[in-house]
């Protein structure tokens, strides 16, 4: 860890120049102290960082100083900063380590180029925290503890034991064999079996995790796309699923497709509005679904959901009365 914290050290004065200690335990996400003792070992080591006084002094490399990296063209490090700047990293636990990454593809770029791609954080935004009416992007938070034993349990092929919290169920261990990790608008979830049979986990339910020494009883190879869309076949066909009649207005259809299980056909009614057949996980998705997208929407069928959605709708006047 040492060792990463001075290159990135280094790193950071070539970049920015001269910086104060501060500054720097700022970026390094530790003391100034520590920030201290790693430039007197920088020194030691031979590394001409030296210090300036006075207000806006600091420390700083002297110009001309190169560190031994393989250089990357421009294209290919614009491609790995964008895909750098996507939160995967962040549900994986590995937001550190993509910080220093980013810092040495920067570095690795000829000195005409490394301007340009300084900058893509200024001028490329991936996946913000609120969309355009401002509603917000929750990341599923996962303790960096727990995050760093599944990953070490996935990659290098172990069983891992989990404490999971299923819905409505009590905690419960588990022993596993881990396949890989998926990470879906920042919900992360392990794929794995138990007992030979397939499971996938959401890691924000994961309560503690361990990862023993047996190897995983898992191939080689394999292809998690393919793995992840066969599992999401059986979560949509498995269930007490429910089938929807409804028309709504085409304006609302992909607020509603990110919520629907499956599209199971669509036409476009004489007054111009969509008439669909949507399926839902269970009746109170069908309802909360329906109930989203207001008076864009009506559901025709099955009569149930139209008398639960009436009764709440009668609800809700009751509670304000006549607003004349």
């Amino acid at each position: 860890m040492r060792a990463d914290r001075l290159v990135s050290l280094v790193l950071l004065l070539r970049q920015r120049g001269r910086l104060s200690a501060t500054t720097l335990a700022r970026e390094l996400e530790v003391s100034t102290r520590t920030v201290l003792r790693d430039i007197d070992a920088l020194s030691a080591a031979g590394v001409p960082v030296y210090a300036e006084r006075g207000r806006h002094g600091g420390f700083a490399l002297l110009p001309g100083f190169q560190t031994e990296l393989t250089g990357l063209n421009h294209d290919e490090a614009l491609a790995l900063l964008v895909a750098g700047s996507r939160r995967g990293a962040q549900v994986f636990g590995l937001g550190s380590a993509l910080a220093s990454a980013m810092l040495k593809v920067v570095d690795a770029l000829p000195e005409s180029h490394r301007g340009a791609a300084a900058g893509v954080a200024e001028r490329l935004l991936i996946d913000p925290e609120t969309d355009l009416l401002s509603r917000r992007v929750v990341a599923e938070e996962v303790p960096d503890t727990i995050v760093t034993e599944i990953r070490r349990a996935v990659l290098a092929g172990h069983k891992l034991r989990i404490r999971y919290a299923a819905a409505d169920q009590a905690p419960k261990w588990r022993t596993v064999d881990p396949i890989g990790l998926v990470t879906v608008r920042d919900q992360a979830y392990l794929l794995a079996t138990r007992s030979g049979a397939d499971r996938t986990y959401r890691l924000s339910r994961v309560l503690a995790a361990e990862e023993l020494a047996e190897p995983a009883q898992r191939p080689d190879r394999v292809d998690l796309d393919r793995a992840w869309q066969e599992r999401g076949t059986r979560f949509r066909t498995g269930g007490d699923q429910v089938a929807v009649l409804m028309r709504m207005n085409p304006a609302r259809r992909e607020e509603l497709m990110d919520t629907a299980l499956a599209l199971r056909a669509e036409e476009t009614d004489a007054g111009g509005w969509l008439r669909l057949e949507v399926t839902f996980q269970d009746a109170r998705h069908a309802a909360w679904a329906l109930w989203q997208l207001g008076t864009d929407a009506e559901a025709l069928a099955p009569q149930w959901l139209r008398v639960s959605l009436c009764d709440r709708a009668a609800a809700i006047a009751r509670r304000y009365g006549d607003p004349r």
